[in-house]
């Protein structure tokens, strides 16, 4: 008897708790995780409907004109989303273009740039100075860096 009473007052009641925890907090906050308002927009059509025919009462044509509308909104996102789509692609079809135009008289800048020899070289028939040869000898050019200098010390 003692079993059977801490069955029905103690792990019943908690079963039932665990079982409404489960449903009514659990599952309900993963069904609003997945919930978006697209659902909601989507789904009000099918409420009217099910209250029309439950009630049996007439719909008013305005109902059934928003739920026309709430029923096509997908079609009309759709759309929309496309004339969106195509003006972006245009746009970066015109921003690409612009770049390479850029891009390439950048480059003929350069090619025209380097025609007109910005180094300012000599002329052809200009006579070039001899160089100066130094005075040490060869066997003296061996030694002329530091460490040369520190050897000699």
């Amino acid at each position: 008897m003692k079993q059977w009473w801490r069955r029905w007052t103690y792990e019943v009641p908690l079963a039932i708790g665990d079982a409404l925890w489960d449903v009514l907090v659990v599952q309900l906050a993963a069904l609003l995780d997945r919930l978006t308002v697209r659902k909601v927009i989507a789904f009000i059509p099918v409420v009217i409907l099910i209250g029309a025919y439950y009630h049996s009462i007439p719909i008013p044509p305005e109902l059934m004109l928003i739920g026309d509308f709430l029923a096509y909104i997908d079609i009309f996102s759709a759309l929309f989303l496309l004339g969106v789509l195509s003006r972006i692609t245009t746009i970066l079809f015109v921003v690409k273009q612009a770049a390479a135009r850029i891009a390439s008289l950048g480059g003929d800048v350069v090619a025209r740039m380097q025609r007109f020899d910005v180094r300012h070289r000599r002329q052809r028939g200009a006579p070039v100075r001899p160089r100066r040869k130094s005075e040490s000898s060869e066997d003296d050019r061996a030694y002329d860096g530091v460490w040369g200098q520190v050897a000699l010390a």
